[in-house]
């Protein structure tokens, strides 16, 4: 698509904004352009003409439906976008406006109806500047699939890829709309409203499922030379039979590290029944370590499952960049939007729904920015129509038996694929993650080994900064605490601890034995601690996590929160909606993890934990202030057999509390403590004195 960037009230507007043209220049190699009061125009950005202006606002161009420049003026108003509007056309001839590209549109419709009645208009994507009058609006689409990033740091800036801006430029957050006002020099935001529930639809739903999504393809197909990412998988395979009932040439690509990786078989055997071009990359070992040395610093992120798909991801692309193609699309979104996971086989049914819209809240985090600037590096324009915005809000409604039927996950798009005539072979293809289809994860892992380090420790010698600054939840316990070791350990800054005291023991949102001891565990990992303290009662406790995540957010500069859920939606569902609120990133590692597998990991790192209280039939007063071994698993999946308890405690059957892991320099000794039994399963490890040992003793 294109690059937009500006800074505001800065003496240094003018190298800023020439510099972040020229780091984004593969964003928009068909022209440069920038507004100081005037319009100045270049095909480099290099060449741009020098400008004493502090108020700057420049565009970088990679036209797909027009070669009209960028930014747009009127009297009063300035507008940069990176955008690509599907109903233009439609919509410039419903308010009678006379316009040469999308982009025109979308400024024209601003000035007309104003931002929020032009947003719910809008089909397509985007992330745009506007500025209007003393008032500077930066807007993405709902899902954040265009990116732009901001900071307050010499006047106000903002870019389209963080790497313009400084590491502690902020990413806005997709359902945020952000204002500068020039006179005052301050931000302010306003929410937007994401998608609904419910009600479920009822009638006809193969058909308009079916409708939609034939709808989504057909309409993001440009004039221009195409292509697809194609892995053989259920979703390429349908959008690549829309685009082949459209008439319209395209060529599809394939990455791999051999001619016996799953994708590439697939990809091979789908291309020859469907008649579908295709061409392929095979990768070596040797060659994927030059190609870390790109991709890492380019996505910004060194977590292992995001570079695993980005390098498949970028060599196709750079292979379709060749062959001179200036689109390229994308099954992105089929798994999150129809439960394509595995880990949704353990949601209830009734809950489905509410995971596939977590996982498409948090999508902007996962996977838009990387596939963003990994197809732009490329000067290929992204299109991904399973997040085409009416399909997702249809999607969301559906029945979720239409997602997850008997155990087949995806099951109306493979209703679909065989409805219109797709070999069963294809539309039956079980999910195979892309960075294990593609055999990158096996050549990683072989990379790793040569210099003995796992994935994550070989990936962060690519990156010269930690991925995002994190606060985690913690309660003491064991999933808040292994939550915040495994994003640790995927290269990411844990930058704060986050407890609530709740003085409420029946809090439904926090755990409460032993609480004190969160700080002590704090001063073990050697990392600083927010303590916020709640009454517990149901609005006010969520009130004082808000309250608690502002102030991380404001003194330590977190960019996301970790939490540790297993299988609590209750709790999930409000850290999530008050961390969006603040423009919070949300990671929650433990989501639906295997109870079992989840103890027996702790047990296999080390982690020494406690339970601190009990409430179970088959737990008593034996369980109470004894650390967990590998003989008390086996114990607890008897009880779970015998009285169907959750092995984990996440129902509420016992509380733990970790005394030494390896995030701890220092272990917590126990020096005074003493049971506390309401009945014979009831009970609680009440800790009156603790310290933490002299020298560290992790083993």
């Amino acid at each position: 698509m294109c690059s937009i960037i500006g800074a505001i009230q800065s003496r240094e507007a003018f190298t800023f904004v020439q510099q972040g043209l020229s780091i984004m220049h593969e964003r928009g190699r068909d022209a440069s352009a920038y507004f100081d009061g005037k319009m100045h125009y270049a095909q480099n950005p290099i060449t741009l003409p020098p400008s004493t202006a502090e108020t700057i606002i420049g565009h970088g161009l990679h036209a797909i439906v027009s070669t009209l420049p960028q930014p747009l003026q009127e009297a009063n108003a300035v507008f940069a976008a990176n955008c690509e509007i599907y109903n233009w056309k439609e919509l410039a001839k419903e308010h009678k406006l006379t316009v040469r590209n999308d982009a025109e549109l979308l400024f024209k419709l601003l000035q007309k109806e104003g931002i929020e009645k032009t947003l719910p208009k809008i089909r397509g994507v985007y992330a745009f500047v506007y500025l209007q009058n003393n008032t500077l609006y930066l807007v993405r689409d709902i899902l954040g699939i265009k990116p732009l990033f901001y900071e307050k740091k010499n006047g106000f800036r903002f870019a389209s890829e963080k790497k313009v801006l400084s590491l502690t430029a902020t990413e806005l957050n997709p359902r945020t709309i952000l204002a500068y006002n020039l006179k005052t020099k301050k931000l302010s935001t306003k929410k937007r409203p994401f998608f609904a529930l419910k009600p479920l639809l009822t009638k006809d739903i193969l058909n308009q499922v079916e409708k939609k999504l034939k709808e989504a393809v057909m309409i993001r197909i440009p004039e221009q030379k195409f292509a697809l990412l194609f892995s053989g998988g259920l979703d390429s395979v349908l959008i690549a039979k829309y685009l082949q009932e459209s008439g319209k040439d395209f060529t599809c690509y394939t990455a791999a590290t051999d001619e016996k990786s799953p994708d590439l078989l697939a990809a091979k055997a789908a291309a020859k029944e469907m008649k579908l071009k295709l061409k392929y990359t095979l990768i070596s070992k040797e060659e994927t370590k030059k190609y870390l040395q790109k991709i890492i610093p380019l996505i910004e992120d060194n977590n292992v499952v995001k570079v695993g798909v980005a390098l498949p991801l970028y060599i196709a692309a750079e292979q379709a960049q060749k062959d001179a193609n200036k689109v390229i699309f994308s099954g992105s979104g089929a798994d999150e939007l129809f439960a394509g996971y595995h880990r949704y086989k353990a949601s209830a049914l009734d809950k489905l729904n509410k995971d596939c819209y977590s996982d498409i809240l948090k999508i902007y985090e996962r996977n838009c920015y990387r596939d963003d600037v990994i197809t732009m590096n490329n000067n290929l324009e992204l299109r991904v129509p399973f997040l085409d915005k009416e399909l997702v809000a249809l999607t969301l409604r559906i029945p979720p038996e239409w997602k997850l039927h008997e155990g087949t996950e995806k099951y109306i798009l493979r209703e679909i694929a065989k409805q219109k005539g797709i070999p069963t072979q294809f539309a039956e293809r079980k999910k195979v993650a892309a960075q294990y289809g593609s055999g990158f994860d096996k050549i990683l892992e072989k990379l790793a080994k040569e210099e003995k380090k796992n994935k994550s420790a070989y990936l962060a010698q690519f990156s010269s900064v930690k991925n995002l600054k994190l606060g985690a939840l913690i309660s003491g316990g064991k999933d808040s605490l292994l939550a915040a070791y495994i994003m640790k350990q995927q290269n990411y800054e844990l930058s704060c601890l986050i407890t609530i005291k709740s003085k409420n023991t029946a809090s439904y949102m926090f755990h409460t034995p032993n609480i004190h001891l969160a700080e002590l565990q704090a001063e073990a990992m050697q990392v600083p601690i927010i303590i916020q303290e709640t009454k517990g009662n149901k609005e006010g406790e969520l009130k004082d996590l808000e309250k608690a995540l502002k102030e991380a957010k404001k003194k330590y500069k977190i960019e996301g929160v970790i939490s540790g859920a297993l299988y609590s939606n209750y709790q999930r569902e409000r850290i999530e909606r008050i961390a969006d609120k603040l423009g919070l990133k949300i990671f929650s590692p433990l989501w639906h993890m295997d109870q079992e597998k989840e103890l027996q990991q702790l047990l296999d790192l080390k982690f020494h934990f406690i339970l601190s209280a009990v409430a179970a039939e088959g737990l008593n007063h034996s369980w109470l202030g004894r650390e967990i071994t590998k003989k008390d698993l086996e114990n607890l999946k008897e009880l779970n057999k015998k009285y169907g308890i959750n092995i984990a405690g996440e129902g509420g059957e016992y509380e733990s509390l970790v005394l030494n892991c390896p995030l701890f320099h220092k272990k917590v000794q126990i020096k005074d403590a003493e049971i506390i039994m309401e009945n014979e399963n009831t009970g609680v490890y009440k800790i009156k004195k603790a310290a933490l040992s002299l020298n560290r003793c992790f083993t």
